[in-house]
């Protein structure tokens, strides 16, 4: 008897330890497969369709669940799904170096000035920002989503003729449709770009030197919004390719990062992000307020070539769930390419 149930127990483990393997290939599978979507896209240089875009914002933390598929796949001991989860893991590690051209100007330097872009959600981080630009002293503020109370209020503390901040250019709105750009500098109005949210442009006169400014808050890429989205981007990328070699800036909430190809086609006009030549490429800029150590880096400060960074670092700002970008800029002299 006991050499009979032997023989009808001792073949279970093995039956076990093999549904166990093709449970973790399953599951491996299943998430390589997810991943190498996103990845193919990003490679393919598009954007595709929800949620591709979505995931494209967090492409650096796919890390996590193609390390756990490879895992599961060396566990499973599938041989296959080891080496498709290598090449997805060294796919990933290439596309998250930074995008974009990092050198500098070399003309002669013309005027250093300080660049901040926050948004304030509504206007609710206005109460914070208030004391941050008055601790950080910045040159030109670009501020999104300044509602009627926000402009109201930044108008009270740095405008008029004795004001910090003298000069304006805004797009009026409440709720999320409001923008405005503050300056140091004397500001001419300029058309702007047309988009459900405002974006107010001026050009700015820097100590003798027209600089082009221009405030980007496109819609964020939400299900049922990826055309407007990628429209308004498209609107941006013209702003910036119709430069025609002026000194440009072109800052706020991109609602969109590096991995997006629509963000990309404005880089490849030859801005630079401000951001990356600080050396803080990847430093999340949102969801501030619920996961700022694992969100998205989409405020951005792009400059064109005729300047160089000198440093740049992002600010906590309570009461909005983004993070402003503070930026310190050279202007050089152009030098015939």
């Amino acid at each position: 008897m006991a050499t009979t149930t032997a023989e009808r127990t001792g073949p279970a483990p093995t039956r076990r330890s093999s549904g166990g393997r093709i449970l973790g290939a399953w599951c491996a599978g299943l998430l390589l497969a997810g991943v190498s979507v996103v990845v193919g896209c990003r490679a393919a240089d598009t954007d595709a369709a929800t949620p591709v875009p979505q995931l494209l914002a967090f492409l650096p933390w796919l890390l996590a669940p193609t390390a756990f598929a490879l895992l599961l796949a060396l566990l499973s001991r599938w041989r296959t799904g080891t080496v498709w989860g290598v090449l997805v893991l060294a796919a990933l590690v290439w596309f998250i170096e930074p995008y974009g051209k990092s050198d500098d100007p070399t003309g002669t330097a013309l005027a250093e000035f300080r660049v901040l872009t926050s948004n304030v959600e509504y206007g609710r981080g206005t109460a914070s920002l208030v004391p941050a630009i008055r601790r950080e002293r910045p040159d030109i503020v670009f501020v999104q989503e300044c509602e009627h109370h926000c402009s109201a209020l930044l108008e009270q503390a740095f405008g008029g003729a004795t004001g910090a901040y003298p000069y304006r250019q805004a797009v009026e709105g409440s709720g999320s449709d409001g923008s405005l750009i503050l300056s140091r500098f004397p500001l001419k109005a300029a058309p702007g770009v047309p988009g459900r949210m405002g974006m107010p442009g001026a050009v700015a006169d820097v100590r003798g030197h027209a600089v082009r400014l221009q405030l980007a808050h496109p819609m964020a890429p939400v299900l049922g919004r990826l055309a407007p989205w990628r429209h308004e981007l498209g609107e941006l990328r013209a702003y910036a390719a119709a430069g025609e070699g002026a000194p440009t800036v072109l800052a706020g909430d991109f609602n969109a990062t590096q991995d997006h190809a629509a963000f990309r086609r404005i880089l490849d006009t030859g801005l630079r992000d401000g951001a990356r030549l600080a050396g803080k490429s990847r430093t999340p800029s949102w969801p501030a307020r619920t996961a700022p150590q694992f969100g998205a880096q989409i405020d951005h400060v792009l400059l064109s070539r005729d300047f160089s960074v000198n440093s740049g670092h992002f600010l906590d700002i309570s009461g909005t769930d983004h993070r402003a970008l503070l930026v310190d800029i050279t202007l050089h002299e152009r030098r015939p390419a």
